[in-house]
């Protein structure tokens, strides 16, 4: 772990256009495996060699959700060298937010056929909790799939930074804020399902949550969201904000002796990549179909800066091929040698620590400087 937090990274220097030629093309890819996959799915037919399966698209669409979590990471540790073990709960309050909705969603269609979730239901609650106010709107429900990972990502880091706790000690207590959040949504009378969770959903705007339609359609505003958070990414990155972050992670108490503020540079910083993490949550719930507290483990929120490292912290790229390289390779490990997986996460990340402490994306720059 000590060499991945040590590894030093060169300050990006502002280039002339948003992208470069290989970022170019990163988006580029992007773009063609969001309307690709699509047809692979819809359009060939079930027989065919090029047939996508639901579950291929279903796995793609999750781990693009991943990669826009591991790329808030990356903002907050790769650029301003604060590690955070508790993005985790960011994700999945964002994914609570539009679960209520789509709980709302359901109606009378539940097995007890009451206009009530069937866990209220089964609570025999009478009338839905204070916080379920809004929730049978869509556009109330997404303004808190931003406002609520921002108010919590604002009024902790807001704390959390004015005291200067830095390093590990503000990994641990975002580990705890966590912890202590999985515990919360654990009880039952916080009104969000328990250990359940939500889940049997039916519908969204309408719309059967099942169709071809609805199921491609979320793919693609997935991967247009991740595409859009990348190119935002970048931009910040290059600009003064950006650089100043990086100063920040290099050298903090000098960037103050030169006039700036950190905490507004960290805090302003930590709530976007929080907001970035709620908006993945809320695309992943419609499309896997279920959230609970499981989501806020603090396993969970290890695994994002799993990805980072693996992929290449401080490069933005490095942290979507991370999610995409760690998750598929989970996938075909939970299937082949389920006793096995987390082993082999262990060992990865610990032969990345050591050998690769620049990831996937430092591996392959050396190599064509090499060459």
């Amino acid at each position: 772990m000590s060499a991945v937090l040590s590894t030093p990274f060169p300050i990006v220097a502002p280039s002339r256009g948003l992208l470069t030629g290989k970022s170019w093309s990163a988006v580029l890819a992007a773009i063609v495996v969001a309307v690709l996959v699509p047809v692979l799915n819809l359009a060939v037919p079930v027989g065919s060699a090029f047939h996508l399966s639901e579950y291929a698209v279903q796995l793609v669409g999750k781990i693009m959700c991943y990669a826009i979590c591991a790329l808030a990471m990356d903002l907050i540790w790769g650029y301003t060298g604060i590690l955070s073990l508790g993005h985790g709960v960011f994700f999945a309050l964002g994914g609570y937010a539009m679960g209520m909705y789509l709980m709302r969603q359901i109606g009378s269609d539940g097995q007890y056929r009451l206009p009530m979730p069937d866990f209220m239901v089964f609570l025999n609650w009478k009338e839905f909790p204070w916080h379920w106010a809004l929730s049978d709107s869509f556009i109330a429900q997404m303004l808190l799939v931003v406002l609520v990972p921002g108010l919590l990502a604002f009024v902790f880091g807001y704390f959390a930074f004015r005291s200067r706790i830095k390093g590990v000690y503000f990994s641990i207590i975002t580990q705890a804020m966590t912890y202590a959040s999985m515990l919360l949504f654990f009880r039952n009378e916080t009104g969000f399902g328990g250990n359940n969770g939500f889940t049997d959903f039916k519908r969204i705007l309408g719309v059967p949550i099942a169709t071809p339609s609805m199921r491609m359609t979320l793919f693609v505003i997935t991967g247009l969201t991740l595409i859009g958070f990348f190119l935002l990414a970048r931009w910040l990155v290059n600009s003064k904000f950006g650089r100043v972050l990086q100063a920040i992670r290099d050298a903090e108490t000098r960037v103050m002796f030169t006039g700036y503020d950190p905490l507004r540079y960290k805090l302003a910083i930590w709530v976007i990549s929080a907001v970035m993490c709620g908006i993945a949550g809320a695309l992943y719930v419609p499309q896997i179909g279920i959230i609970n507290p499981g989501e806020m483990s603090p396993a969970a929120s290890i695994e994002i800066a799993i990805w980072v490292a693996v992929g290449g912290r401080g490069t933005l790229i490095g942290p979507i091929v991370g999610a995409f390289f760690v998750n598929g390779a989970k996938s075909y490990f939970t299937q082949a040698f389920p006793e096995f997986w987390l082993y082999f996460l262990g060992a990865l990340f610990i032969l990345v620590t050591i050998f690769l402490p620049q990831g996937i994306i430092g591996l392959v720059r050396r190599r064509k400087e090499g060459a």
